[in-house]
């Protein structure tokens, strides 16, 4: 098969599968998750049923790929976040605030669908979730390793217990509903790393 050809296959077969992650998604914000059916999904989509079958075997399957996504985009954010920035402390500074941003939009994100605290409980269950923090919490840790080495950052704790205290202090930006709120608690935290002495 010539390569131009076989690009063409795969870009319509990654449009397709987006368009029904993407409808899929949409329908489960607006009506919930067990509301949904994959003939609304094909119609909404404009695709055929059996196309959308060959592509996925259910709802769940389609929302739990389409968490992947949004799961992967953040933590490729977080990737770039880290390296744009200038230096180790700046790097850091700057991937914990965007880690910190990620969950508040994403919070309230949910909360504006009338089924988004459903959708929430139903994603955040699986393993893909796991690995990906895992992923953050590596990356946050090789941070302050860098910035501990740099005498930026407190070295009387381990780095993997410095990087548990900032993914875990983060994660209360979810409650969080202003800027300067998100500014203050990252600052917060960047003050329980600096060296004690």
């Amino acid at each position: 098969m010539p390569k131009l050809w076989s690009e063409t296959i795969k870009a319509h077969r990654r449009e397709v599968r987006d368009t029904i992650l993407e409808t899929a998604s949409a329908l489960v914000a607006e009506r919930g998750l067990l509301s949904v059916t994959m003939s609304q999904i094909a119609e909404r989509a404009d695709i055929g049923r059996a196309t959308l079958y060959k592509y996925f075997p259910d709802v769940e399957a389609i929302v739990l790929a389409w968490h992947e996504r949004q799961v992967a985009r953040h933590l490729e954010h977080l990737l770039e976040v880290r390296d744009h920035a200038s230096d180790g402390g700046s790097r850091l500074e700057a991937v914990l605030y965007a880690y910190a941003v990620i969950h508040q939009r994403r919070v309230h994100h949910h909360r504006r669908e009338p089924y988004g605290n459903e959708l929430s409980a139903f994603v955040h269950r699986d393993e893909h979730v796991a690995h990906a923090e895992h992923q953050v919490h590596q990356v946050i840790t090789d941070l302050i390793v860098a910035a501990v080495n740099a005498g930026n950052v407190r070295d009387d704790v381990p780095a993997d217990e410095l990087a548990n205290y900032c993914v875990h202090a983060l994660a209360a930006a979810c409650s969080l509903r202003s800027e300067v709120e998100l500014n203050r608690l990252v600052a917060v935290v960047l003050s329980g790393l600096r060296p004690t002495g």
